[in-house]
């Protein structure tokens, strides 16, 4: 297969955001529940880590390598790549020519609320890469223009696609667990989010939802698949990487997104992305320069 991807497979891509040669990583502006980048990179990038959201891309060049659920994977252009989370993997090129991708990350509230009427839990696709042109070019729908912000119609119609998508390739469906405390666990959610900056007691959640913390800690992880204290990191983590992406110094960003130290902040930021946050600001003044898309 060809390592680069064919205009079949591609069509409409006409240009790619990096300067050619270049390395880097390109953020587009974001949308509630849906990060979107791009990453031009060659040799091992990421070392293990995992995200609390799904991963969901599409190689455009080069062969993609990654270590997940103990096999040692590889993507060709045009070939799907489906991270589910709280999967340990890494991330890197192939070959010597390089690698150059698209993804964005999904939170799972999104498919369950996407697939609750059927009854359906989250789906489980068992290979990570995919042969699938009707679904790689739903995820290229919304990766193409990454200088562009996703419009709310065009992501109802996309989340129900990729959906479909991810249901067809999953072997055991599962089906939706009964009587989740949605409202409760949405209520837990945007009160993580209102006070990601700072530590928030479980007394707090309890009060906020009405629930106990262990009955609450079973419906977030039912409805959102992480847990309340898993998803307020990964909110600090976000925030971070955005201020890192906008210049900010990591002494400065430590501070602003409620870690202890900048020390902890890298330990936090390396479990999470695989790099330490030093190498992801080096990888944004990487891209493009002059010339960032804010998140």
């Amino acid at each position: 297969m060809s390592q680069d991807l064919t205009p079949q497979v591609f069509e409409g891509l006409e240009r790619l955001c990096m300067p050619q040669g270049g390395e880097g990583i390109v953020a587009a502006p974001a949308f509630p529940g849906i990060e979107r980048i791009e990453a031009k990179f060659s040799g091992n990038a990421f070392e293990p880590h995992r995200h609390d959201t799904y991963g969901l891309g599409v190689t455009l060049k080069g062969v993609q390598t990654f270590s997940y659920r103990g096999e040692r994977r590889f993507s060709m252009p045009g070939q799907v790549i489906v991270l589910h989370p709280d999967e340990v993997h890494d991330g890197g090129a192939g070959t010597d020519d390089g690698l150059q991708y698209r993804i964005l990350y999904l939170e799972p509230s999104l498919l369950f609320e996407c697939l609750e009427a059927e009854k359906l839990g989250l789906p489980f696709v068992d290979q990570p890469v995919i042969s699938d042109a009707v679904l790689a070019d739903v995820l290229l729908g919304a990766l193409t223009d990454l200088e562009g912000e996703l419009d709310e119609l065009f992501v109802d119609d996309f989340l129900m696609r990729m959906a479909q998508g991810l249901v067809r390739h999953t072997k055991a469906l599962r089906r939706l667990p009964a009587n989740i405390a949605w409202n409760q666990a949405r209520c837990a959610r945007d009160y993580l989010d209102a006070h990601a900056t700072r530590t928030v007691r479980s007394g707090e959640l309890e009060s906020v939802t009405g629930l106990d913390r262990f009955t609450l800690s079973r419906h977030f992880r039912a409805a959102f698949a992480t847990s309340p204290h898993r998803y307020l990191l990964m909110r600090r983590l976000q925030q971070a990487r955005a201020m890192i992406g906008e210049g900010s110094e990591l002494s400065d960003v430590a501070f602003a997104t409620g870690f202890a130290d900048q020390s902890h902040l890298n330990r936090h930021f390396k479990k999470a992305y695989g790099m330490t946050p030093g190498q992801w600001a080096a990888l944004r003044r990487g891209s493009q320069p002059g010339r960032s898309f804010a998140r």
